[in-house]
């Protein structure tokens, strides 16, 4: 049997060690640890990585489970993957193992609280936004590239400069590959 730690923060500028501490402590043999966002799994390659390393007996530790994801399809989705392959998860900060009944019990209703406090968020930040809208204050992030270059690239025809992403100029009529 294998610990196997995973630890997330959602920024760059967040720090990872007390989760590494924690679960160095609780017996993690192997630490993944990732930067991401936990509202997708997409873009998530540690995690990637841990579910696809897991086997039968070994054991997927982290320190809560909104660090696993936070939502409850997503959430659902890594319990099944982990027991698909032979493997329990647990968390060292709440009663949680997916090898007990009341553990899984549990560890649903966090997945739906960890999901609801994201939604809650959101709606925070919606409703600031419209007020700031409101109010005349409201500017939007910063430009990523100067009015005089997005001229520029319209007079050529094209915006794929500058990191946009391939396909995003779609006119009306055109098919779209791989459609």
């Amino acid at each position: 049997m294998t610990v196997i730690g995973y630890a997330r923060v959602s920024t760059t500028d967040q720090d990872l060690t007390i989760q590494e501490t924690a679960l160095r402590a609780a017996g993690c043999e192997v630490i993944r640890a990732e930067k991401r966002s936990g509202t997708t799994r997409e873009g998530r390659e540690e995690l990637r990585t841990v579910l696809e390393f897991l086997r039968k007996s070994d054991v997927l530790m982290v320190t809560r489970i909104d660090r696993l994801a936070r939502s409850i399809g997503d959430l659902q989705d890594i319990v099944r993957q982990v027991k698909a392959r032979g493997a329990s998860l647990r968390a060292t900060e709440q009663p949680i193992d997916t090898g007990t009944a009341a553990g899984k019990c549990f560890l649903d209703m966090l997945g739906v609280f960890a999901e609801f406090e994201t939604n809650l968020r959101r709606e925070r930040q919606l409703e600031g936004i419209a007020k700031a809208k409101a109010a005349g204050v409201y500017r939007g992030r910063k430009p990523s590239i100067e009015p005089a270059q997005v001229r520029e690239l319209r007079a050529q025809g094209g915006a794929r400069r500058h990191g946009d992403r391939q396909g995003a100029r779609h006119r009306p009529g055109e098919r779209l590959s791989g459609a």
